[in-house]
C-alpha cells in the first residue's frame, strides 16, 4: 500500500527534477521512487562502479574517440563513416 509524502524543494530543484523524469518517460513520483530505491539498495553503487571499471579498462579509448569527434570533419566524412 502506499504512502503520501510531501516535500520541500527549491523551485530549480523541482523543475530539474521534473525535467529529468520526462526525459526518462516517468512522472515525478516515480522518478523520486527510483531514486530512493537505487539509492538504498545498492544498485545507484553497483552502477557507479560498473562505470569506474568501464572508464579503467577503457579510458584511453574513450579519450582518443572524443578527441578525434571533436575534430572539424575531414573532407565532409564523418569520423567511422563507411568509405
Amino acid at each position: 500500500m502506499r504512502k503520501q509524502t510531501q516535500l520541500r524543494l527549491e523551485p530549480e530543484v523541482l523543475a530539474a527534477g521534473r525535467e529529468a523524469a520526462a526525459a526518462r518517460g516517468l512522472d515525478f513520483t516515480k522518478y523520486v521512487e527510483r531514486l530512493i530505491i537505487e539509492d538504498t539498495t545498492g544498485a545507484r553503487a553497483a552502477g557507479m562502479a560498473a562505470a569506474q571499471r568501464l572508464i579503467d579498462r577503457h579510458g584511453a579509448f574513450l579519450d582518443d574517440l572524443e578527441r578525434e569527434l571533436d575534430q572539424p570533419p575531414v573532407s565532409g566524412k564523418q569520423p567511422g563513416a563507411a568509405a
